[in-house]
């Protein structure tokens, strides 16, 4: 088993097709959190504009809207037309609506360029998650999720930390970053080749398989509810963390570039981890370490102003959502039907965008509420609880599994997905020179 995983990983880096999706997947954590440390010196550039601070606030979610709106009709493209043009016009589009904010005169147009940077996302995003469908399978499917994950934090850690030193120059600096998927074009380019789809009429077992395992659409849906919730706390870092800071008198710029950068540095180093985590405690036990350490970490910038409590608390999030945020994609895409890939893809990119979308919609009248400290102990007491709902699951799913087995070959049940270990497995298709 050990010599199988260090063989699957060393066949990951190797993969051309491995390396361009790994730097397709960096682009996401850009496309948002980027322009955070810049947030309140956007809003002070803007005052004269009455609605600057809400505008100010949607910048970084903005193109969580039209990814959600976007990425489920970008899935059915990807399942009717491939993947590979999908992706390369997404990163076009991509540099193109992330640099206009250099340029654009007003909160409003700027804000209308992210809307069209979501549409670029959902593009490379779709295409990016049905082809990870494509090329891996079992515990290969497992590695890539974790290091796709680690390469989201490292860009991450690179970006943002960069955006606050930029962002003290000009609150429009920031926007330059968006240029670099220039870099990564002709990796992409000759990386990624088009999969074989699966059809109908050549191969009736794929559509049989998907109608015998009915049971993929409700557990499904639940994973797409469970990740948008997920999300929709993550992204209370970016969006109220500046103000947080703000508040507290500190620096937000410089502050909330290093916190976000040790937020996304620890959550790349875990999600190097993960598919150790998940083979040794199952989906099950991977969701409740993860929304623990979420849990612990809002908890910690409740507890204290201090900076190394502030810097713990944003390495706990980090780590904790490293682990979790993995997880749904080898399960969504182990009950999906191979022909429903892309619309799979679509949907859980949508999910994600949507709880980053709703984030500061549901944060802002509740911080004027109860204050910025009162929003981060609800999240942790959410994610506490949620976090105890794992927990019981995989307990109960431990105790039912020996006595509950499968009929007829299908899938497990839903608890049984969730305890479930991923079986080694390899990489399929043929890996281009």
């Amino acid at each position: 088993m050990r010599e199988a995983e260090i063989g699957g990983r060393r066949a990951l880096w190797r993969d051309g097709r491995s390396v361009a999706l790994l730097m397709a997947a960096s682009l996401t954590v850009m496309a948002n959190a980027t322009i955070s440390p810049a947030l309140p010196g956007l809003e002070r550039l803007f005052a004269s504009d009455p609605n600057a601070a809400i505008l100010t606030r949607l910048l970084v979610p903005a193109p969580s809207l039209m990814v959600a709106l976007v990425a489920p009709f970008a899935g059915l493209l990807a399942d009717r037309f491939g993947r590979r043009r999908l992706l390369l016009g997404g990163v076009l589009l991509f540099v193109i609506s992330g640099c206009a904010g250099l340029l654009l005169p007003g909160l409003p147009t700027i804000f209308a360029s992210r809307l069209v940077l979501g549409i670029a996302v959902a593009l490379v995003m779709t295409a990016q998650t049905a082809l990870i469908g494509d090329y891996f399978e079992g515990q290969q499917r497992s590695a890539f999720a974790g290091l796709q994950v680690s390469a989201r934090n490292f860009g991450g850690f690179l970006f943002i930390s960069f955006a606050g030193w930029m962002a003290l120059l000009s609150p429009r600096a920031p926007f330059a970053i968006y240029a670099l998927p220039l870099v990564f074009l002709p990796f992409i380019w000759r990386g990624i080749v088009e999969p074989a789809l699966p059809a109908k009429s050549r191969n009736g077992a794929v559509e049989a398989k998907g109608k015998a395992h009915r049971v993929w659409i409700p557990t499904f849906v639940a994973l797409v509810l469970l990740q948008a919730v997920t999300n929709m706390l993550f992204f209370l870092m970016p969006t109220q963390l500046p103000f947080l800071f703000d508040v507290r008198g500190v620096n937000s710029a410089v502050m909330t570039g290093i916190a976000l950068g040790v937020l996304t540095l620890a959550g790349g180093c875990f999600a190097l981890l993960y598919a150790r985590v998940e083979d040794g405690i199952g989906h099950g036990g991977v969701f409740a370490v993860g929304y623990g350490a979420m849990a612990l970490g809002f908890l910690l910038l409740v507890l204290s102003e201090a900076v190394a409590f502030s810097l713990a608390g944003a390495a706990m999030i980090g780590s904790g959502y490293a682990l979790v945020s993995p997880a749904f994609v080898p399960l969504a895409l182990g009950i999906a039907p191979a022909s429903r890939r892309g619309l799979a893809g679509g949907l859980l990119t949508a999910s994600i965008f949507i709880g980053q979308f709703v984030s500061p919609l549901i944060s802002t009248p509740w911080i004027t509420s109860v204050g910025y400290e009162g929003v981060f102990f609800g999240a942790a007491c959410l994610l506490a609880a949620m976090a105890m709902a794992a927990t019981v699951i995989r307990l109960a799913s431990s105790a039912s599994s020996p006595s509950a087995p499968q009929a007829n070959g299908t899938q497990p049940a839903a608890l049984d997905d969730l305890n479930h270990k991923t079986p080694p497995s390899r990489i399929s298709g043929t890996v281009p020179s």
